[in-house]
């Protein structure tokens, strides 16, 4: 007997009885679940899980499917931004109010999605997106590549080009995109004798570390962090160390840092 538990995870707690039917689901079996409420009829033909996400309940709830940015925060990429309304697949022209659409035949798969974004959102949020694909191994560079060698595919190539498959971080990632748009020369993941790899080097002789939370709570962290900072202080490599507050709400603030401590470097020399 088919285990519908099972069914409903693959698809993410939210699905439709063609996916129930498919997966050889039978209305018997789904009388004793919705029964007891370990299973709800959220729409027509529409099942969840209680507790499902709400995003994609309202998504599947429609003759959709997540695309974009939607899919790619439900599938665990680099999200940017939350956006604002759900960005969904749809087979037909319709419009559904609440929801940014994008025609598709079939449902989205996760590349379909990732290059969706590259072509939908905004240069530094398509970027963020592709290069976590690659980076958690979701999906190959050379895959991408290929899936974009259409002669209207220039600005996307160019992203998709500036995707480093070292990258530790949507930090980072947002780091080095904000100085390679300011003119800097930047190295990722650059490695420092005894210290291990810098997140990010400028024009060789300025290391930029990402801190995501601006401090760490366990004493190991806390001691590793300073064990790394003196090495570099040792050998003398200057570093920056950047928040992602920083970076999203202040990128000038950040631009400028960097380029001062730049020139205050030049003028010491």
């Amino acid at each position: 007997m088919v285990n519908i538990n099972e069914v409903f995870s693959a698809y993410d707690g939210v699905a439709r009885a063609k996916h129930l039917a498919a997966a050889g689901v039978s209305h018997f079996q789904l009388k004793s679940p919705l029964a007891s409420g370990r299973i709800v009829r959220v729409a027509r033909g529409v099942y969840a899980v209680p507790g499902a996400n709400p995003t994609l309940l309202a998504i599947r709830s429609l003759p959709s499917e997540p695309a974009c940015t939607s899919a790619a925060e439900l599938s665990g990429l680099w999200v940017l931004d939350h956006p604002q309304f759900p960005h969904i697949a749809v087979p037909h022209s319709r419009k559904y109010e609440g929801f940014v659409c994008h025609r598709s035949a079939a449902p989205p798969t996760l590349m379909d999605s990732v290059v969706q974004a590259l072509r939908c959102l905004p240069d530094l949020d398509g970027l963020v997106i592709a290069e976590s694909a690659v980076v958690l191994g979701r999906l190959q560079l050379t895959a991408l590549r290929k899936r974009l060698n259409g002669r209207n595919d220039a600005r996307e190539r160019r992203l998709v080009s500036r995707i480093v498959p070292q990258s530790q971080s949507i930090i980072e990632c947002v780091a080095r995109y904000l100085l390679q748009q300011a003119g800097f020369h930047v190295e990722s993941q650059v490695n420092i004798p005894g210290m291990g790899h810098r997140d990010l080097m400028v024009d060789g002789r300025l290391g930029i570390e990402t801190d995501g939370a601006g401090f760490h709570m366990d004493k190991p962290s806390f001691e590793e962090d300073r064990r790394r900072w003196n090495v570099t202080t040792r050998l003398g490599v200057p570093t920056l160390v950047v928040s992602y507050s920083m970076l999203k709400s202040r990128p000038r603030e950040f631009v400028s840092m960097v380029r001062d401590t730049l020139s205050a470097l030049d003028r010491a020399a």
